[in-house]
């Protein structure tokens, strides 16, 4: 009965001490969604893009173009005249794992300017044209794998599949929401 007792305690001391263990990555429980990615996007823009000045008022514009049925990438455009800046946001989503075992939700922002972003979707565009005979064999077993800047995509399948690799993120991404995002941003940037 005290080894028993013993054990619980033990448990319940490690459990305890495990949970003030913090991240660097922010935890939150919540359901992603690309109002959540816009919540966050803004301050992300103010802090790390748009560099506001003492007694400067800036205008900016940003707005969600597609999110992941994943729910692991969303993407968001934005612009700021003022600035001269105009791109688009991958707004990232997952699972981190501390030293004792403790899981956080967390998320990063990949920042593509307006011409990164068209080259990001060209890259993929040429590289499913390039592939698709061989894509087409064999749609589950197929994949091709190609580096952009400091990320790293698998695409596979006839209706295209993606995974985007980047910062310890490993996140789906579907033909519908990818063609949805090239399309808004191309809408929305021209």
């Amino acid at each position: 009965m005290e080894t028993k007792l013993y054990l619980v305690l033990a448990l319940f001391i490690s459990f305890n001490v495990s949970a003030q263990v913090s991240s660097k990555y922010t935890a939150f429980a919540k359901e992603y969604s690309k109002e959540e990615s816009l919540f966050k996007a803004k301050e992300f823009l103010i802090k790390s893009i748009i560099d506001l000045k003492e007694n400067e008022t800036i205008e900016f514009y940003v707005d969600p173009l597609a999110a992941a049925s994943s729910g692991e990438l969303t993407t968001l455009i934005y612009k700021c005249e003022q600035r001269n800046l105009e791109g688009m946001l991958l707004v990232f989503y997952g699972n981190y794992w501390n030293e004792e075992g403790v899981v956080f939700q967390g998320y990063g922002f990949k920042n593509l300017n307006r011409e990164e972003a068209y080259a990001f979707f060209k890259k993929i565009d040429d590289a499913k044209e390039e592939h698709k005979k061989f894509l087409m064999e064999d749609v589950d077993n197929n994949n091709i794998t190609f580096k952009f800047d400091d990320m790293q995509f698998i695409i596979w399948g006839g209706w295209y599949k993606y995974r985007v690799f980047w910062n310890r993120f490993d996140s789906s991404w579907e033909s519908v929401s990818y063609d949805r995002t090239r399309k808004r941003f191309e809408k929305k940037m021209d």
